[in-house]
């Protein structure tokens, strides 16, 4: 059938119609400052208006600017932003005249300020826009050394130090790289270093070979070694002794539940598979022969800060920061870095500085703050003043004369300047911050500025009373009271901004010259989208999926990922890190811990097997067959997790991450035990086409991805399960492509006879408001500050079902576009394309672009996008969403801002590091 588009604005309703379809709809636009939902609960009537309204990533408002981890910035004090990447790290020169930082994803390894012009005065790293070139951009999670006469700086990376020559203007000169050996497969992942007092020994903490050297600093030679605990990251010297945190704690003994974090089994909880100890080592250097002692500290010891007979160790997992008598080596104070009742983890603090008047200041790196105390002595209790607001996630702090500087790792967010019609998610930013510390009442007053800029406000969790009188609504407002939802289906996808996909619906707010997979390759979504509503104003928090999982299952990405993003060569995705897992648990051990069950297909799952002949023809046409006749795969794979809670709910055949197999083999076999099983409460899903970089041509792909979405929904949604049923669907991050709003905006969908209907909400919402509704209606407790702190979609959901259920589309793009090599079964062939929607590409290479194509189908080949070793993000970004482009636009249009199509080696932003690609 062919229809017409006309869309028309009713000004006095506020609302939008689209006309013409076959089936004709009002679409309601949902607006902030409304009562969105309203409905009884226990007899009292109840309102959801989100703090954030309509405001978008990027909008400077009266509380802030607008960022994508549900929060506002407005730092205290200067702000000096830095457009090269994110600052991991940074160190003050002696003289107080420079701040050193490493930095990450934006092509350079260093960035040197003039702290007095307030200025980038050098950039260090492989790019050729770089002041001094280096071989190698990767950098380790802790801050670069400068000598105690500050001659010297030395930066961390995967195989030692480089060491440089600071000029007498402070810039660097003269690399030379400082090699410590691999031991067998673990590299040394360079974490801080200190100096001696007379300079002529750098001691370093070994990361990744769980050990501290001493190195001579003239020759690199390495003296000596000692073995401390698991991860060494931060390290003092302190009247001759060195203190150094193991951010995996001690060594494992017999006994102990383990799990591996870089081939090392640390102590872990068997359940949530988080860290189970933490330690300080202490090294005497008066007798280096004699035996590493070990202190017991909090969870996730990560910064070391000396002062006045004191040692200060940031306890990043357990929110607080124990304080060392250096005279016993004992730990005799323990401040608490946890500023809001309403949860006790999830603030992460990560460094600690002592001001000349006796002020304590410690980051607070998830809450954009600096918590402010009074400190006296080691053994007098400290006061707590309050809290100053930093830039986005501050994670260095120091004292330069009367000011104090603040390193800001993500600064304001992905908001780089570039010449790109539109913005990316690794458009990050950093930036610093200063100020004088003011005085205890202004501090108080800024204080509540923090708790408004995060959401903090009494009541947050609000726990059922009673036993099950409530009466069940799709939200309920108490958690644990009953919800009119039984069965949570999570399927996450991979990569797409919201312009990609929904950026050619006019209804809402998209940019159709950014839209790359419109109707004709995704008739299924925007099928979903236009019947069950459509959310333009919503946005993934992670640049990548090594973050972007952990948000979605963690409700944050623990700084321990967040601090490992100049290197990821100690673990990329973690779920095979202990080191990356927050000690309350994930999504299904808090669906767990309520009883309810759970099942899960792929997601966070890290091995895969595969028998010999599982190409992707081959499981096409498995997938066809199945689909016909309801027979079993002919190529069962097996899929698994280290962890051992979630390994028990997983189904083995369901596979993980690999763009050669195609989505619609996946659906399969979830049907299969769907039918035959029946839901759990919680059904986690990973489907992952939509990465693109397989056998099968970009939008060939996301079609399969898109067919896959839609018979997963069809099959719920014909199924007794349906009229207690909600899925939502998400991308993991939105780093593929381009959005005009914001890299970090992202398709959302939520299907269920409860969701509203025929709406475009435009409310802000983010992948933590989205955890937080499923944690709502399955009465899991939120699992950090951040879910704690977010308010669930309320908005997206009616009190009135609509139990219609949903018949899949066929798909308008042929499956085995771009193939080498056809299928056994025979080429896909799509239905009808409808004219009036843009035209899915045709998979035809212009003459003139052929060796250019050929140029990327090499390059494809050396990424690790298919097979038992595929890794999510392995290929460059900046490469992959060209070679997205080009496919997508037929090889006839260069990618946004450019003005040419680009040989692989050319690609603007290649230096852009890629998941492991340093290992």
């Amino acid at each position: 059938m062919q229809v017409t588009r006309r869309r028309r604005h009713d000004e006095k309703r506020g609302s939008f119609v689209v006309l013409g379809r076959p089936v004709g709809r009002r679409i309601t636009f949902v607006t902030a400052g409304l009562t969105a939902v309203a409905v009884a609960a226990a007899g009292t009537a109840f309102a959801q208006t989100h703090q954030f309204g309509t405001d978008q990533v990027g909008q400077v408002t009266a509380r802030g600017q607008v960022v994508s981890s549900d929060q506002y910035i407005a730092p205290y004090g200067d702000r000096l932003v830095v457009n090269n990447g994110k600052i991991m790290s940074s160190a003050v020169s002696p003289d107080g005249t420079h701040l050193a930082a490493s930095v990450a994803d934006g092509g350079m390894a260093l960035a040197l300020v003039d702290l007095k012009s307030w200025k980038v005065q050098q950039l260090v790293g492989t790019s050729t826009s770089a002041d001094l070139r280096i071989s190698s951009n990767a950098v380790g999670q802790e801050a670069p050394a400068y000598s105690p006469d500050g001659t010297q700086l030395w930066l961390g990376q995967t195989d030692g130090y480089t060491r440089f020559t600071v000029n007498a203007d402070g810039t660097l000169a003269s690399p030379t790289s400082v090699r410590i050996p691999a031991d067998g497969a673990r590299h040394a992942l360079a974490a801080q270093a200190v100096f001696s007092p007379d300079g002529s020994t750098v001691y370093s903490a070994v990361n990744g070979q769980n050990r501290v050297v001493a190195i001579d600093a003239a020759t690199g030679t390495v003296r000596q070694s000692w073995a401390v605990g698991n991860a060494p990251r931060g390290i003092a010297e302190v009247g001759g002794k060195l203190y150094v945190s193991n951010e995996g704690g001690r060594p494992a003994q017999p006994g102990d539940t383990t799990i591996n974090s870089y081939n090392t089994q640390v102590p872990a909880d068997p359940v949530t598979a988080a860290t189970t100890t933490g330690t300080v080592s202490v090294i005497d250097l008066a007798d280096p022969a004699a035996a590493v002692r070990s202190i017991d500290v909090g969870l996730h010891p990560t910064a070391v800060y000396a002062a006045k007979g004191a040692v200060f160790v940031t306890d990043t997992a357990t929110n607080d920061v124990s304080v060392i008598d250096t005279a016993r080596d004992k730990v005799v104070q323990t401040i608490a870095t946890r500023p809001w009742p309403e949860a006790s983890v999830g603030y992460e603090p990560d460094a600690v500085t002592l001001t000349g008047d006796g002020r304590l200041l410690v980051t607070l790196g998830r809450a954009n703050a600096v918590a402010v105390y009074r400190y006296t002595s080691p053994q007098e209790p400290v006061g707590y003043v309050g809290l100053l607001p930093t830039d986005y996630f501050p994670a260095e702090i120091a004292t330069v004369g009367d000011s104090v500087v603040v390193s800001n790792t993500r600064g304001i967010d992905a908001r780089r300047p570039t010449s790109s019609a539109g913005h990316g998610t690794h458009d990050t930013t950093s930036s610093l911050t200063r100020f004088t510390l003011p005085s205890d009442r202004v501090i108080r007053s800024e204080t509540a500025k923090v708790f408004r800029q995060n959401g903090w406000t009494g009541r947050a969790v609000t726990l059922a009373k009673g036993h099950g009188k409530a009466r069940p609504v799709p939200v309920p407002v108490r958690l644990g009271d009953p919800s009119t939802i039984k069965h949570v289906f999570l399927i996450v996808k991979e990569n797409r901004t919201y312009d990609q996909l929904f950026g050619d619906l006019p209804q809402g707010n998209g940019a159709p010259a950014l839209a790359e997979f419109g109707e004709n390759v995704t008739p299924n979504q925007h099928a979903l989208a236009e019947r069950f509503g459509l959310y333009d104003n919503t946005y993934d928090i992670g640049t990548n999926s090594a973050e972007g999982h952990n948000w979605l299952m963690q409700a944050d990405n623990p700084e321990y990922t967040e601090s490992s993003a100049g290197e990821y060569l100690r673990s990329y995705d973690t779920e095979d890190d202990a080191l990356g897992h927050q000690r309350t648990g994930f999504l299904w051990t808090g669906a767990q811990a309520v009883g309810k069950s759970v099942r899960d297909f792929g997601e966070f799952q890290q091995f895969l097997t595969k028998p010999s002949g599982a190409s992707w023809q081959n499981l096409y046409c498995d997938a066809k067959n199945m689909g016909a006749t309801g027979q079993s795969t002919a190529y069962a794979l097996n899929s698994s997790s280290p962890i051992p809670s979630l390994n028990s709910v997983s189904v083995p055949g369901f596979p993980k991450f690999d763009t050669s197999i195609p989505d619609i083999y996946r659906a399969e076999i979830w049907k299969q035990d769907f039918e035959k099983n029946g839901p759990a409460n919680l059904n986690m899903f990973w489907l992952s086409s939509d990465h693109t970089g397989g056998p099968a041509n970009a939008a060939a792909q996301v079609a399969d991805n898109d067919l896959a979405t839609g018979r997963i929904v069809d099959e719920i949604s014909h199924s007794k399960y349906w009229k207690d049923s909600a899925i939502f669907v998400v991308e993991d991050d939105s780093q593929a492509g381009l959005d005009h709003v914001d890299g970090h905006r992202a398709p959302i969908q939520i299907i269920s006879p409860w969701a509203r209907h025929g709406v475009v909400d435009s409310h802000y919402y983010t992948q933590i408001t989205m955890i937080r509704t499923i944690e709502q209606i399955l009465g899991i407790h939120p699992m950090n500050q951040k879910d704690s702190a977010a308010d669930p979609m309320r908005a997206a959901f009616s009190p009135k079902p609509d139990y219609t259920p949903f018949e899949a589309l066929p798909n308008r793009t042929s499956l085995t576009a771009g193939l080498s090599t056809p299928p056994s079964c025979g080429v896909d062939t799509p239905a009808p394309q409808d004219p009036t929607a843009a035209a899915a590409p045709k998979a035809i290479v212009p003459a003139a672009e052929v060796a250019v194509a050929k140029a990327w189908d090499t390059w494809k080949s050396h990424q690790r996008l298919t097979g038992t070793r595929a890794v999510p993000d392995f290929a460059n970004p900046a490469q992959l969403n060209h070679f997205t482009w080009y496919q997508t636009h037929d090889w006839a249009k260069p990618y946004p801002g450019e003005a040419r199509i680009f040989l692989p080696e050319d690609v603007p932003g290649a230096y852009i590091p890629s998941a492991e690609s340093d290992g």
